[in-house]
């Protein structure tokens, strides 16, 4: 698939293009200069072409260890995947030397280059800095505007020389019927009501990504944990808190099972987040774990099981997420034992309504355990998608009334009449009984624990809805 690369310095719209051309909101847009540190890419479109996109950080004049630098070296990586670059400049603030240094280092570069020019949506306001992009020697510069969507059209002609000829395979499966691809499962991401479980009887593993988001704390070690799975300096690590804003997503591959790794910002409790990018940053990691199927919330093992910890916990577990703890720096944990101990405690006074959650220690810094790690969030992911036999869990009713039956409302019996699994991810049942209104929580919660028990459903949420026959006889 053609790439295009987005590069230009900070605050001239790079991002804002990026989510244009990928027709939804990902990146995360603001006034401030230096927003996106780490690049990220998606599928997007340039009018009737579908291309691979790439966002990066604005270019910097660092070379050093500073966070400009960090910066500057992430958008030298994201280079190397171009097939064309897109060198963005202000048309209203006009040329820069910082613009002028990054064109002499573009011409260097064995890349195809258009200069596009940004915020030309009123001409007058952006001629002076049209006519002065002619002398950093890439061609004709293109207005635009990634505000409003002009220039993409003439930025279509421009690319087109350098998108490759696809040959029209067809497809064999297509007789079997249409399946649901990545793409549209990508579209339906800007849509808040969106549920996976939605798609659950589509679902293949040879072509649908295991979602799987790297959630927790500021500064607990989610970067260092998807750089050490990678084997790579994907995005950028600091001992820095806040280092990362945007949700970086990255495809990957374990045991043959394609993954969809998502590094996310860290979250802070509310009362303490008082800048606006660090809330644009928390919604994006709230988005990513709605949209993700395991949600690995990643722990300080000097550190562990914070109330804010908790919080995280508790909100994977409302959007019904499938959830695995995983224990990082245990390497440096002295006392293992009591460490641990305090970890089993919180988790069974705080987090009792799910039994047997999965938890792992492991060392992201020193690669430790991260491959049991993911053989756990596989057999996790393998849970929160099960299923039951109706007739099992009828058989299965009978005996749990007849140990215990549900207590009486008015003086009568309230009869559970018939259950079944009306979906999975995660196991959702629903329970006809004969008086819903006066049937308690608490045994709800019996039921909930003897699933979890009998039907081998542990760490994951399981959810029973109450319902109740129609009386034909009402009218």
């Amino acid at each position: 698939m053609f790439t295009l690369v987005i590069i230009g310095r900070p605050n001239v719209g790079k991002s804002t293009l990026f989510n244009r051309l990928a027709r939804k909101q990902m990146a995360i847009i603001d006034d401030t200069p230096g927003v996106t540190r780490d690049w990220r890419e998606t599928e997007g479109w340039l009018l009737d072409k579908k291309i691979r996109l790439i966002d990066t950080a604005g270019l910097e004049e660092a070379f050093d260890d500073s966070m400009r630098g960090k910066m500057r070296r992430q958008t030298e990586l994201a280079l190397q995947e171009a097939d064309a670059v897109l060198f963005m400049v202000d048309g209203r603030s006009g040329i820069t030397p910082m613009d002028k240094h990054f064109a002499n280092w573009l011409r260097r570069q064995d890349i195809p280059t258009v200069l596009a020019v940004n915020k030309c949506e009123h001409e007058n306001a952006a001629a002076a800095g049209l006519a002065e992009a002619y002398a950093l020697g890439l061609g004709e510069p293109l207005p635009m505007s990634a505000a409003h969507g002009y220039g993409l059209d003439d930025l279509y002609h421009m690319l087109s020389p350098y998108f490759e000829e696809e040959e029209e395979i067809e497809d064999a499966a297509a007789s079997f019927g249409p399946s649901l691809t990545e793409e549209e499962i990508d579209a339906l991401e800007g849509n808040d009501d969106f549920d996976l479980s939605a798609i659950e009887p589509q679902v293949d593993t040879d072509t649908i990504p295991l979602r799987v988001a790297f959630v927790g704390r500021p500064n607990v070690g989610k970067s260092t944990l998807l750089n050490a799975l990678l084997q790579e300096e994907r995005v950028m690590t600091s001992p820095e808190a806040g280092t990362t804003r945007d949700a970086i997503a990255v495809k990957w591959t374990y045991k043959d099972r394609l993954f969809r790794l998502v590094d996310t910002a860290g979250m802070r409790r509310k009362a303490r987040i008082d800048d606006r990018l660090e809330k644009m940053a928390v919604q994006d990691s709230l988005r990513a774990i709605r949209l993700a199927e395991v949600c690995v919330l990643v722990l300080d093992g000097n550190n562990p099981m914070e109330k804010q910890d908790l919080g995280i916990a508790e909100h994977i577990i409302d959007e019904g997420r499938a959830l695995v703890l995983a224990i990082n720096k245990w390497d440096a944990v002295e006392d293992k034992a009591a460490a641990m101990k305090r970890i089993e405690d919180r988790i069974e006074a705080s987090l009792g309504q799910l039994r047997e959650i999965p938890v792992i220690t492991i060392s992201a810094l020193k690669g430790k355990n991260l491959e049991p790690m993911l053989d756990l969030i596989l057999q996790t992911h393998a849970v929160w998608n099960r299923r039951v036999p109706t007739s099992r869990m009828n058989r299965w009713l009978r005996g749990m009334e007849e140990q215990n039956p549900a207590p009486m409302a008015n003086g009568r019996p309230n009869r559970l009449r018939y259950i079944t699994q009306i979906k999975a991810r995660p196991p959702t049942f629903a329970l006809w009984v004969s008086r819903p209104g006066d049937f308690p929580d608490t045994y709800k919660r019996y039921l909930i624990n003897g699933l979890r028990r009998d039907f081998d459903i542990p760490g994951v949420p399981v959810r029973v809805m109450i319902r109740t026959s129609k009386n034909p006889y009402v009218d």
